[in-house]
């Protein structure tokens, strides 16, 4: 049996697993995202962790094949950096992957954290079937990872599918990337916590905000309808521009469930450019939260994952 170690790094967490050639995860770790101290710090602490996960998991080292990492972008996957992440503003022009193999006699492998996750469900998870799908992120950022005939679209760098950087209402204020109005700053979870809060007059969750909508609160309906109009052009933006036969939706904002997915196929039976289009399915992601490790596990386990 072959292993790989899969690191799906996040704005707030760092997610670590050992993962089979079946997709199966051996031994798991999460621990959180410091912003406070210099990057690489940080990848040592992530490196120290998969240490002691390994160990843990009896696993001979000479067993693993190698190393994947999902990095929220913009990254480059030729050069092996992180270059600038909104989310993790201190992280400019990274070599992680050159940092890695200061520590690691194996083969590594970066790429964008959507991408990791839609690699991880077309593997094992919903997209198993199809060649022609988008995953959506909707977490603490938006990102998508896209499928096209089969084949992960990457762009030049590695950044395609970065759709959390698209202007849809600049009347909701300046984004972290410095334009105004861009998905990410409107529907994220972290925006909608954000503004829900401000709202409400107190610190709430995201899904405290979504508690509210579903008890009929006379503020914050408006605004999560709002969230729920603006999630809905994403995903026909998406199909119009890629004819996908299916989206899957995952990150922590996706644990809304029917309340999320049915007001966004609601919006798509009725804008989708072509009757095609309207019939898209649109799912959650079946491996939840653990898409990205496992995805980022597969980087290395797959060979047409390169």
């Amino acid at each position: 049996m072959k292993y790989s170690v899969g690191v799906d790094i996040g704005g707030t967490k760092v997610s670590i697993a050992i993962v089979d050639s079946a997709g199966q995860m051996i031994k798991q770790s999460k621990i959180s995202t410091n912003v406070t101290i210099p990057p690489k710090e940080m990848i040592n602490q992530i490196s120290q962790e998969m240490e002691r996960i390994i160990k843990l998991s009896g696993i001979p080292l000479q067993s693993i094949i190698g190393i994947g990492i999902g990095a929220p972008g913009p990254i480059d996957i030729s050069k092996g950096m992180i270059v600038s992440p909104p989310n993790l503003t201190n992280w400019v022009d990274i070599p992680i992957v050159e940092w890695f193999k200061e520590k690691w006699s194996l083969p590594i492998f970066l790429d964008n954290d959507a991408n990791a996750a839609a690699l991880g469900e077309k593997w094992i998870g919903a997209a198993r079937n199809n060649k022609d799908f988008v995953y959506v992120t909707i977490s603490t950022g938006i990102g998508a990872g896209i499928f096209v005939d089969g084949k992960i679209l990457h762009g030049r760098k590695g950044n395609a599918g970065d759709i959390g950087h698209i202007v849809v209402d600049p009347s909701f204020g300046k984004c972290v990337c410095g334009q105004y109005g861009c998905i990410e700053s409107i529907a994220s979870g972290t925006a909608i916590a954000k503004r829900g809060s401000e709202i409400m007059g107190e610190e709430l969750s995201t899904k405290d905000i979504f508690d509210l909508y579903v008890k009929g609160h006379a503020d914050i309906v408006p605004f999560l309808d709002r969230i729920f109009y603006t999630l809905g052009t994403v995903c026909v933006t998406i199909i119009n521009l890629y004819d996908t036969e299916k989206i899957i939706i995952g990150g922590g904002v996706s644990n809304v469930g029917a309340l999320l997915f049915d007001r966004i196929e609601e919006y798509v039976c009725q804008y989708a450019l072509n009757q095609f289009g309207r019939k898209t399915t649109i799912v959650p992601a079946k491996l939840g939260q653990e898409a990205g490790v496992v995805g980022a596990a597969a980087l290395c386990l797959l060979e047409n994952a390169r």
